[in-house]
């Protein structure tokens, strides 16, 4: 004990800046992202939210380009599922990737923080949105969340067994009932909003038809891809 004040207080003790000590920054991975001079994807997450922005670094400081959130789907879009899934989580990276494509925006790095980018993780359905928006960023494809998952289908197919008992179907699913949406049919809402969503940022000046095909695209490739590992 005595070692560890004396070390704390020693000529050669640095007090490591706040974030660092809040576990909120890693200047180290900052100082990188921002000496590269590229346009980063600053995607962040909580229990209910999902934001991200697309930010410039500047001599005069980081400057947000355009930015997107998950609590803006309902307002904006009609999303009237969970607002911290993985569905929300893709729609809103599909929202900032197409708003950043639009002022042309092209390469961009992911900036997670400290966020660790376990596989299908919702952060990575934010970049597979925002990839699909048009943004091109380095990634490992193997780690993105299954187009089922984002889809919501699973959600679906579990509402359907859930039905049965309607006790706890009703307690599981009461928020998205309460607004009028039928789980079962999440996966057709969410194909609605997105298609809103494409609509909508197309009056923007975007290029929705290019950005739709290439998602199309890629989506095929990965189930031909999953066809395959089966096989």
């Amino acid at each position: 004990m005595e070692e560890a004040v004396r070390l704390a207080t020693g000529p050669s003790y640095r007090v490591a800046y706040r974030r660092r000590r809040d576990g909120k920054t890693d200047y180290q991975i900052r100082r990188a992202l921002v000496l590269s001079g590229i346009p980063r994807l600053v995607v962040r997450g909580s229990l209910r939210n999902t934001t991200a922005q697309l930010v410039k670094p500047e001599l005069s400081g980081d400057r947000v380009v355009t930015s997107a959130s998950s609590s803006e789907l309902a307002k904006k879009y009609g999303w009237l599922g969970n607002t911290g899934n993985l569905s929300a989580a893709y729609l809103t990276g599909l929202v900032c990737g197409l708003k950043a494509a639009g002022q042309g925006a092209k390469d961009v790095v992911l900036d997670i923080g400290l966020n660790y980018p376990s596989n299908g993780a919702r952060i990575l359905a934010v970049l597979k949105g925002a990839v699909d928006g048009g943004l091109s960023v380095n990634f490992d494809k193997g780690k993105l969340p299954d187009q089922k998952r984002i889809n919501g289908q699973h959600i679906a197919e579990y509402a359907k067994r859930l039905a049965g008992t309607p006790e706890a179907y009703q307690k599981q699913y009461s928020g998205v009932l309460a607004k009028g949406l039928k789980p079962e049919e999440i996966a057709d809402h969410f194909a609605q909003v997105k298609q809103k969503i494409i609509s909508e940022l197309k009056k923007a000046g975007s290029q929705p038809e290019k950005v739709e095909a290439e998602a199309e695209s890629k989506e095929e490739e990965s189930e031909e891809e999953e066809t395959v590992e089966e096989e």
